[in-house]
């Protein structure tokens, strides 16, 4: 039953999914509006009829719905104008407040659900393994968490008011079918007959609306890299070639996004023409073939052209919402794709890192290609590690498997005895300082990049300064107009290449970690700064544990162990002295002209 359900209804288990029971509230008010409405209606031809003689002996025009004026007589209220105009205001007040609250609730839930899709995106995102994000699609993840949630928001709306004027119709529907079956059943032959024509545009709208979502995809992809790589593409004058390539893409959009607005054109230019050419060949037919009066189904017809207005309505709101159910599925999707691709996590909480870090016979392949393999070696407590090789040789895998990022395909990682996997990722990830070779700068102030959004009391300000001294960069920053308010802009725009490194470092170094690590984290830097940064972080040899990651040999050569990797395998490993004595360390020396 589950299947059936989520298969026919798969839009509405979805937001179901979401909401749970809640949205059943306005399920319930939308039922109670159209009631309320239909009871107004039917009090307002046949009553003002009978207020001439003050009886219901015509009630019968009222067919099953004769009980309601034999409700006056029941409770001894006299027949008269004002009475039937006092009810019929009574029952639209009712309606009016049923509306607003049904409105108000549905509003609520919208933003319920517009919250609730956010928070899952961003705690799935930040539960993403870091496997599976380098090999997602960058563009569709920045569309779908950013534009796509906005047509998600759509969707939902259009959805439950096109569910809504779906209540409307089946109340009016119920009403006219009690007043007079026979017109009823002709009305909605016919209606049923015109919505064959909107079944057509509904289908052709989907399969834009889902191109729609794939070329933006494409298009935030491409923007992004414009905007990461605009100074080579400035400076090698690429720009235009590749900014033709997004008007490309974005031409594309334009002609679809165009199909679909002619799309809605057509359908709210023949709505109002089908409902009426359904409500005259239904008075024909009921005239001429049935001989009715036609102030016999006059009421009917009040109805059944409130139920076709209802029915267009009904049918334009699930056109709209169709126009944008591409984005509901992508983000159905993408919200699967975060969850099976979940970062397996332990429990085991760390506070600190207290005696050694082992691998033991570690092994990592991707697919069918070894990256490194049976690696064997321990970091005790405050040593300096240095990683040395050629390019390709499995460094950067194996700093990626030592802060957690990935899990080794045979063999342990073991902190303090405890294997890894069986650690909570956040907890062990949060004693380690890692320095990258492309350095990460936000587009906001100085102190908040090297802080992390630390408040700037004096304790803060004064750990700042230090870190901003360690990384050689306290006189360029104290040298500015705003000093550590200076904003940085998009990726450090603002600054150079050697001074978002040493911002990158500085950040490292102020936070309160067990370990440091360093991936080629001096590359971008002269030799004079380069130098400075490297005798600070000589000075926390013993303090911190340093896994340091260098083509330039002279920056590990005080490290306590250096492991030589060849292939993805350790070929040697010892201090600086002792592997001088390797060929292939001692080529590099040489290379390097140490």
């Amino acid at each position: 039953m589950k299947k059936i359900f989520k298969k026919y209804f798969q839009y509405f288990y979805y937001f179901y999914s979401q909401l749970g029971n809640r949205i059943f509230f306005s399920f319930i008010l939308s039922l109670l509006v159209g009631i309320m409405d239909g009871f107004g209606l039917a009090m307002f031809i046949p009553l003002l009829q009978m207020v001439d003689d003050g009886n219901i002996h015509n009630a019968d025009n009222m067919g099953n719905l004769s009980f309601i004026p034999r409700f006056f007589e029941a409770i001894h209220v006299p027949m008269n104008l004002l009475s039937v105009l006092l009810f019929i205001f009574i029952f639209f007040i009712i309606k009016g407040i049923l509306k607003f609250a049904e409105g108000y609730i549905r509003a609520i839930l919208e933003q319920l659900f517009i919250r609730d899709i956010r928070k899952q995106n961003i705690i799935g995102l930040s539960s993403l393994s870091y496997k599976h994000f380098v090999n997602a699609d960058i563009g569709r993840i920045q569309n779908t968490l950013s534009g796509e949630v906005e047509k998600v928001k759509q969707a939902y709306r259009y959805y439950f008011m096109a569910v809504q004027y779906g209540v409307f119709v089946l109340v009016y529907v119920s009403m006219a079918f009690l007043s007079n079956p026979q017109f009823a059943v002709i009305v909605i032959i016919g209606g049923s007959l015109s919505s064959l024509f909107i079944q057509t545009l509904k289908k052709q709208t989907k399969i834009l609306s889902q191109k729609i979502t794939s070329d933006s995809h494409l298009f935030q992809g491409l923007l992004i890299q414009k905007v990461s790589f605009f100074k080579y593409l400035k400076s090698t004058g690429s720009i235009n070639k590749y900014a033709s390539k997004l008007l490309k893409n974005n031409k594309e959009m334009h002609l679809t996004q165009r199909k679909l607005g002619i799309l809605a054109a057509v359908l709210g230019a023949v709505r109002e023409p089908i409902v009426i050419m359904v409500v005259l060949l239904s008075i024909l037919i009921e005239v001429k073939y049935f001989h009715l009066q036609i102030g016999v189904i006059i009421f009917t017809l009040l109805l059944f052209y409130r139920a076709l207005i209802s029915l267009t309505g009904m049918q334009n709101f699930f056109n709209l919402f169709f126009s944008v159910s591409g984005s509901l599925k992508n983000m159905s999707e993408f919200n699967k794709e975060l969850t099976s691709g979940k970062e397996k996590d332990g429990q085991f909480l760390v506070n600190n890192f207290k005696d050694k870090l082992e691998f033991k016979s570690v092994s990592f392949s991707i697919e069918e290609t070894t990256i490194l393999k049976d690696i064997n070696f321990s970091i005790k407590r405050n040593q300096t590690i240095a990683l040395v090789g050629e390019s390709g040789s499995g460094k950067t895998t194996l700093i990626n498997l030592m802060t957690g990022l990935l899990s080794p395909t045979n063999g342990n990682i073991l902190l303090d005895g405890v294997d890894l996997e069986t650690i909570k990722k956040s907890s062990y990830q949060s004693r380690i300082g890692n320095i990258t070779q492309e350095a990460v700068i936000f587009n906001d102030t100085i102190f908040n990049n090297i802080s992390f959004w630390d408040e700037p009391n004096e304790d803060n300000i004064k750990r700042f300064e230090e870190a901003l001294k360690k990384a050689a960069i306290y006189d360029y920053v104290y040298n500015l107009p705003l000093k550590g308010d200076e904003m940085l802009g998009s990726n450090g725009i603002n600054i150079s290449g050697g001074q978002k490194q040493r911002i990158s470092i500085a950040r490292e170094l102020y936070k309160d970690v067990d370990f440091l690590v360093m991936d080629e984290a001096t590359s971008a830097l002269d030799s004079e700064t380069e130098k400075t940064i490297k005798d600070n972080i000589d000075n926390l040899h013993g303090v911190n544990t340093i896994i340091i990651v260098a083509h330039r040999l002279s920056t590990v050569k005080n490290a306590d162990n250096i492991i030589l990797l060849q292939k993805g395998k350790i070929v040697a490993s010892g201090n600086f002295e002792t592997l001088l004595s390797n060929p292939l360390f001692e080529k590099m020396v040489q290379l390097q002209e140490f």
